[in-house]
């Protein structure tokens, strides 16, 4: 498997990971709201340590987003440049990724 590949995969699993921990933030403070009438100390204690946490949650999903954003711009602007660099080339790739897709559609018929 070479490096692309892995970086590819690895990008995937983090914007997986990504939306799961939003759904995560979303169930809690669903859950904040759901127990807000709630009264004692031990529950205001635990809303308050939660609230704090998905607050925190919230900011990191935040600079992870913004960071995947630079990256994914980052490789725009990469694969941009190596197209107006090497045009035939890029031809000759996506003809040659077009080849296999429509061999590999063409199989599964």
């Amino acid at each position: 498997m070479s490096t692309n590949s892995t970086s590819v995969q690895s990008d995937v699993s983090k914007e997986k990971l990504m939306q799961d921990l939003q759904q995560v933030v979303s169930d809690a403070e669903e859950l904040l709201r759901a127990t807000a009438g709630q009264a004692g100390d031990k529950v205001s204690a635990a809303r308050e340590r939660i609230e704090e946490s998905v607050a925190a949650a919230r900011v990191r999903l935040a600079v992870t987003q913004e960071a995947m954003l630079e990256k994914t711009r980052q490789a725009a602007r990469a694969t941009d440049e190596y197209v107006h660099d090497n045009p035939w080339r890029a031809v000759g790739i996506g003809a040659a990724a077009g080849l296999v897709v429509g061999m590999l559609i063409s199989r599964g018929r």
